[in-house]
């Protein structure tokens, strides 16, 4: 049984790199989506990584991993998110996976004391996610005007990876295709939540933010630098 990493990289964000999806910007001299790989592999708990990308991106996904270990041929995502885990899930089955772990391609800097937690949570729960505790003072705003002030008391900043039991969360996919077509579920642990799956939160870290401003990427170069 097998714990496998699978990285979401079938995204079409132009918005920051212009010519070219933002996972295959360079970082370092080295695309983003590499770089998250790399953190992920590298971890002795994981034992495969798969990446589900857009059919476009075949040459720029080539060119991105070449030399790279622990990777899996590449499987295609669909036109959302959801439908590309869901693609991946069933693409990994015969990997016969203990746990997935559902990563984001542009969050490199997870850390690997993070994933360890993770693991530690599956094995008492069927999810576990990875997310910061709110600091700032949450304002309601209508029209511009400030009518309220939200108690932050128990909410987090949601990140990724985001971990399941394999057999939990398929059958959750599944589910949700089912019964709430026309649901948007905007991650997996939303989806994990409307199969009734209990959840625990896993405490992250800032610098496991998701690259998708040029102040990001400034950011992301300032910490591969330190």
């Amino acid at each position: 049984m097998a714990n496998v990493a699978l990285i979401v990289a079938a995204g079409r964000g132009y918005r920051l790199g212009g010519a070219l999806p933002k996972q295959y910007l360079p970082l370092g001299g080295r695309p983003i989506l590499r770089h998250t790989i790399e953190a992920l592999a590298a971890h002795r708990d994981i034992h495969a990584v798969q990446v589900l990308i857009h059919p476009d991106d075949i040459q720029l996904y080539e060119a991105a991993v070449a030399g790279l270990e622990k990777l899996c041929p590449v499987l295609f995502g669909g036109a959302q998110r959801q439908d590309s885990v869901r693609l991946g899930l069933e693409g990994i089955a015969g990997l016969k996976p203990a746990t997935v772990l559902i990563h984001d391609a542009v969050r490199p800097f997870i850390a690997g004391h993070t994933i360890s937690a993770t693991f530690e949570a599956l094995a008492r729960c069927p999810a576990a996610i990875v997310g910061v505790p709110l600091a700032d003072t949450l304002k309601r705003v209508e029209q511009g005007i400030v009518t309220g002030t939200v108690d932050r008391g128990g909410l987090w900043r949601a990140q990724t990876p985001q971990g399941f039991r394999y057999a939990d969360i398929l059958k959750a996919h599944r589910f949700a295709v089912q019964s709430a077509p026309e649901t948007e579920f905007t991650d997996d642990a939303m989806i994990a939540e409307h199969a009734g799956l209990r959840v625990e939160m896993v405490m992250g870290t800032e610098d496991n933010f998701k690259i998708t401003t040029a102040a990001d990427l400034a950011r992301a170069e300032f910490l591969l630098k330190l």
